[in-house]
């Protein structure tokens, strides 16, 4: 009877365990403990992974032999990658040990980042590669795991990166996965940028949307048609313009945006570049009619005749003497070169780097019904210069007083959002349209009052990445910025979740530790065992009262 028992209760135990199992996989659920949800998705990724139908592999060549706080990246790469695991299985992935592949990763375009590494007070340098590749079918994405930074520590470039990590593997598996459906026109015909220097931002941008090229020239001898083929856009950008809009023109463009048309402008005010100051030593700046004022008065917004200076720069190179044969350069700051600053008060400029503007104006806002955001501002020791004027080259080695530069912020770049009425609501109609609107629906547009933030360095003849400067290295923050923008006007509201997601990590400060390092190891090592020995003496003393 007992053995009979036994073999019943070992068979209910088997099935309980089977059955257990069967619920346990069906109701599968993690659980995010932490304040800051670092491990939960948000919900525009989900909706994206949600969309993969077709197995997607990821690799990772975070596998080796590195620095501690390095090993932190990994952990960090590997939680989120379950996390996507586990909300589509159809992603999976592995870590590659990357020693013995370099020049195949090379190859592939993934270039190993040099680190100096500092443990037990001494420093050392270290090669890793930092990268994942992402494949679906026959296509594949590269995904740079050190977000591209000016921090000044080690501890804030690894913060970045993994408050990055979340953004930079989704947006990889939506370019790869999802379908371009909105367009975009580039605006051509007032002798916008050449195409070479706008290359870096419109190939990052062709990633995500249609892209095609378009001309106002056809609006003198058909504004009907020019009007309504405009339309079809659902954004354009204009890239620094340099020759006058013609009314015909700008009537098509009020139209537009009136009409629902989302519209980037990257408008430079002032005539002014380095190129000829270089070759002169000096160069007279001065106000550039693009008939464009009473357009952006209408909206709420007037971009001034003047150059904005400021303390807060980057620098140029300039040629300081001969090696040899050899040109020798040095750096310097060019107040005229602001570096602007995020107020982090909009998904748009949150979580970016300064931008780089040149040769830029002051914006003024007036006031209307519009809202308005100031994106991008020059530091509080700036100063605006009045047009026309003389820049030269020299002024770089005068002494700058910062009492002198007491203007404060100056608006740079501007998001306007409402509902605008139309600069020719109460004017004759340069021509008849039969999609004339006096008033828009809800709406917005942003407002850059410098064209060279688009504009991308040329070297030996061949476009270089924008936001990098090529006799510097520095990086700056324009193509995330201009990405934002266009994320922003064209309501993809789930990239910019995703892109501003804050994770609070706690950094170990390594030079505490070191110098307490003696304390630390007693209390994690002597400590411990002093409170178990601590225990055993109290419960033999204890047990001998109880028993003798």
């Amino acid at each position: 009877m007992n053995k009979k028992s036994n073999i019943s209760k070992i068979g209910v135990l088997i099935i309980g365990l089977i059955l257990l199992n069967f619920i346990s996989d069906k109701l599968y659920q993690r659980f995010d403990l932490t304040e800051d949800q670092r491990y939960t998705l948000s919900e525009p990724a989900k909706n994206i992974l949600e969309k993969i139908n077709a197995p997607i592999i990821i690799k990772v060549y975070l596998e080796g032999d590195f620095p501690t706080e390095f090993k932190r990246l990994q952990i960090e790469t590997q939680q989120l990658l379950e996390e996507l695991k586990s909300e589509n299985n159809k992603i999976q992935f592995r870590f590659i040990n990357p020693l013995g592949l370099e020049e195949d990763l090379l190859n592939q375009g993934l270039v190993p980042s040099q680190l100096s590494v500092q443990e037990n007070g001494v420093v050392s340098e270290i090669v890793i590669f930092p990268w994942a590749t992402i494949k679906k079918g026959n296509k594949t994405e590269r995904i740079s795991l050190l977000k591209d930074t000016n921090a000044q520590t080690q501890e804030a470039q690894l913060e970045n990166a993994i408050q990055n990590l979340e953004y930079a593997f989704v947006d990889a598996i939506h370019k790869i996965n999802a379908a371009k459906s909105k367009s975009i026109a580039v605006l051509n015909g007032n002798n916008e940028l050449d195409d070479i220097y706008i290359y870096d931002f419109l190939q990052t941008l062709g990633q995500y949307y249609h892209l095609a090229k378009f001309t106002l020239d056809s609006v003198a001898s058909n504004p009907k048609s020019t009007l309504k083929n405009l339309t079809e856009f659902d954004l354009v950008i204009i890239a620094k313009p340099t020759e006058r809009f013609t009314e015909n023109e700008k009537y098509t463009l009020d139209q537009y945006f009136i009409n629902g048309g989302k519209t980037l402008w990257l408008v430079d005010n002032v005539h002014a570049e380095l190129d000829s100051l270089i070759t002169t030593g000096a160069s007279l700046a001065f106000p550039r009619d693009l008939n464009l004022t009473d357009l952006f008065f209408n909206y709420g917004a007037r971009i001034n005749a003047d150059l904005v200076t400021d303390l807060y720069a980057s620098k140029i190179p300039l040629a300081t003497g001969n090696v040899g044969n050899q040109t020798q350069y040095d750096q310097f700051l060019w107040t005229y070169y602001p570096l602007t600053q995020s107020a982090n008060n909009h998904p748009i400029n949150k979580h970016i780097e300064a931008v780089n503007f040149k040769f830029t104006s002051s914006i003024d806002l007036l006031k209307n019904d519009i809202e308005k955001t100031i994106l991008l501002q020059s530091s509080p020791l700036s100063k605006t210069v009045g047009t026309p004027t003389i820049v030269e080259l020299k002024s770089i080695s005068e002494n700058k007083n910062p009492t002198n530069y007491n203007n404060g912020n100056q608006p740079l770049a501007v998001l306007l959002e409402g509902e605008f009425k139309s600069a020719y609501a109460d004017r004759i109609k340069p021509f008849k349209s039969e999609i004339n609107k006096d008033k828009s629906e809800a709406n917005k547009m942003i407002l850059i009052a410098d064209g060279d933030v688009i504009a991308n360095d040329i070297s030996r003849g061949q476009p270089t990445p924008l936001g990098i400067d090529k006799w510097t290295g520095q990086r700056f923050g324009n193509k995330e910025f201009l990405m934002n923008s266009v994320n922003y006007l064209l309501d993809d509201a789930g990239l910019l979740e995703i892109r501003n997601k804050t994770v609070d990590l706690k950094i170990l400060n390594r030079e505490k530790a070191f110098n307490k390092r003696t304390f630390y190891q007693f209390l994690n090592v002597v400590f411990p065992l002093a409170i178990l020995g601590l225990f055993g003496i109290v419960f033999n003393l204890i047990r001998k009262r109880k028993y003798s």
